[in-house]
């Protein structure tokens, strides 16, 4: 049978026993309120100082924001979901030649999780990854089908860096960290991951994703209009809302070590829907495997000592990745004794 769920989710008769979470862990029945609480953030607001302030406090209390009038075209945007939504729509031969379980592939698609063969339950969820930047190193390893992807993609990608950059840009100015910080080793990868959740039969047994932290910089996600993220604020679990042409922005753990902890990277979860299927694409922006993270020198001090140490980034995304993100450990080795 093939892997995809995507492939085979129409024939389900009897929901499959390895997508069955525990009792204790599976979403079960209960209703997570959609959050009016998250920050949106309007980018096209003249006081640069105000909507620095505002990303600030939102990565601080939520990890997580929306931005508005981001700059990225909306048209930019609707093509290139337009063709993932069609990539999983394909004949299974044509999805499933680019099926692999090795991460280290530069373009791949792969079902559940990286750890599909080593995992006890599997997510209710396809995922198609593939890096994006620099575009003349990558491009030629993308799908060729369907026929504008390469096209749609790489238009939307340029302009989604863009955007990171410049939000970067802002946070190192209210972190008092000197302008250019983030160019560069620790921001050159741009890792794109598009998730497709089938309509699922029992969305109360399985996820869509476990909860998890983000181990790059920042995350910038286009949703579609199915809700499916909850972000977890304060020992609760709330919705992220999806909103027309905003962008969900999430700090992840790289951020969190270079802000020394004033930024917080924090855990979200997908739940799956019974009947729609939801599509959504996030752009990792991360370092360079080489690139040294640390907490930024402008920001520890007698005081306030580093909370972290100095590491390749490839350190951590090994052991990252050797623990199936576990948020329970992800950061142990790498705090400062």
């Amino acid at each position: 049978m093939a892997k995809l769920v995507s492939s085979w989710y129409n024939d389900v008769k009897i929901f499959p026993e390895n997508y069955i979470f525990p009792l204790e862990s599976r979403p079960g029945n209960i209703t997570v309120p959609l959050a009016s609480s998250i920050p949106v953030i309007d980018l096209s607001e003249a006081n640069r100082t105000n909507t620095i302030q505002k990303i600030l406090k939102a990565g601080e209390e939520f990890g997580f924001f929306q931005v508005i009038n981001h700059g990225v075209s909306e048209n930019s945007v609707n093509k290139a979901m337009k063709v993932f939504k069609e990539f999983f729509k394909m004949q299974a031969e044509d999805k499933e030649s680019l099926y692999s379980e090795d991460n280290s592939k530069i373009c791949r698609v792969y079902t559940s999780t990286a750890s599909y063969a080593t995992e006890e339950f599997h997510r209710w969820r396809d995922n198609l990854r593939h890096q994006c930047h620099p575009l003349e190193q990558y491009q030629i390893f993308w799908p060729e089908k369907p026929i504008r992807y390469q096209e749609y993609v790489r238009e939307c990608s340029i302009e989604v860096k863009q955007l990171a950059s410049r939000i970067l840009e802002l946070i190192s100015e209210g972190l008092g960290i000197r302008s250019g910080y983030f160019d560069g080793e620790l921001s050159e990868s741009l890792l794109l991951s598009v998730n497709h959740y089938p309509p699922c039969p029992e969305p109360s047994l399985t996820w869509g994703a476990s909860k998890h932290c983000d181990p790059g910089l920042i995350t910038i996600l286009i949703q579609d209009e199915i809700y499916g993220l909850q972000v977890l604020k304060n020992g609760e679990w709330i919705g992220v809302k999806p909103i027309a042409n905003a962008f969900v922005v999430n700090v992840g753990y790289q951020l969190q070590i270079i802000s020394n902890g004033k930024l917080k990277s924090v855990l979200h979860q997908v739940v799956a829907n019974s009947s729609h299927a939801r599509t959504s694409a996030a752009f990792f922006l991360q370092p360079l495997e080489d690139g040294i993270v640390e907490p930024a020198k402008a920001l520890t001090h007698a005081s306030n000592p580093p909370i972290y140490k100095s590491f390749k980034y490839k350190e951590f995304l090994s052991y990252y990745l050797s623990k199936n993100g576990d948020p329970e450990v992800a950061l142990e080795p790498f705090k400062a004794t």
